[in-house]
């Protein structure tokens, strides 16, 4: 089978990840460090650390505009940035959100805010404010984007920031929802081809608070967007180290047998989550209550 790409929808991840390259020294120049984490850090004078993350639907928002689900596309938003936010062991604060699109529809906008109030409020996080702009020229009739930043604050002595890692500790996945915001450029081109109806294609993005709090003793998390689930790993694990990852370690949502049928495994691997959504990395005597997916070895 030869097989589609992200690449050949048109999305290429190597782009991407130039780009970080190429934007690392204006970023550093500020004084930022950590430039590629999950989350940016900001050091406060009394030894807190404020962290922050931005991110948007992406292009699940076409789908699920189509398909009446935009209320979930709000969902994806709120949990995406909160569970970026919260790999750094921060406590989440507040979220603001950004909707433009060509004109306004108040009902669209209104669905995408409700639902990532929904998802604000079980992690009791404030939804502060935001913008919405009308860019006709811009954005397409008829579409639109969805855009949000979440801060949280990291207690002293609390940071998580994967330099605990050691050979020999555990890879633990939580379970995703189906394919959450990322890939959806290859999944449109994919519908085209053949249908797919199942809830787990649209489902909103899971929000990882509880999983996150549930392993105060974790050496690192990884929240698994574009990239996969190695890729996001690599950004957390130490020089020298890898984590093998045991791809037979759990049942995968049936959309990805459905993505499986036009898309080689390598490039599954590369560019969704496969149904699991959030990567924990810990010590044999804290795996909790996930199931272990791989190991930290000597690279």
């Amino acid at each position: 089978m030869e097989g589609r790409t992200y690449e050949s929808a048109g999305v290429s991840l190597a782009i991407a990840e130039s780009v970080v390259e190429r934007l690392r020294g204006a970023v550093e120049s500020t004084g930022a460090s950590g430039f590629g984490a999950f989350a940016g850090l900001y050091a406060l004078d009394d030894g807190r650390q404020l962290a922050a993350s931005t991110d948007s639907v992406g292009t699940k928002l076409i789908l699920a505009r189509e398909r009446g689900r935009l209320r979930d596309c709000g969902a994806d938003l709120a949990a995406h940035c909160i569970n970026d936010v919260i790999t750094t062991g921060a406590r989440p604060l507040f979220l603001l959100d950004y909707v433009a699109a060509a004109s306004i529809d108040l009902e669209q906008v209104a669905e995408l805010v409700e639902g990532a109030a929904e998802v604000c409020r079980s992690a009791g996080v404030l939804l502060v404010g935001g913008e919405t702009a009308e860019l006709p020229g811009i954005y397409r009739e008829g579409e639109l984007d969805f855009a949000g930043t979440c801060v949280g604050i990291v207690e002293p002595g609390q940071l998580i920031d994967g330099s605990q890692i050691r050979e020999g500790d555990l890879v633990v996945g939580f379970p995703s929802s189906g394919v959450h915001a990322n890939g959806f450029t290859l999944v449109r081109r994919l519908l085209e081809e053949e249908d797919y109806a199942g809830k787990d294609l649209l489902a909103p993005t899971r929000l990882y608070l509880d999983a996150v709090r549930s392993l105060p003793g974790a050496h690192g998390f990884a929240n698994v967007t574009g990239g996969g689930i190695a890729g996001n790993l690599e950004r957390i694990v130490p020089d020298g180290l890898r984590a093998e990852i045991d791809w037979a370690a759990w049942e995968r949502p049936p959309v990805f047998g459905w993505l499986a049928r036009h898309v080689e495994e390598e490039e599954l691997r590369r560019v969704f989550n496969l149904g699991i959504g959030y990567c924990a990395v810990v010590s044999e005597a804290d795996a909790g209550a996930g199931a272990v997916i791989g190991r930290i070895v000597r690279a």
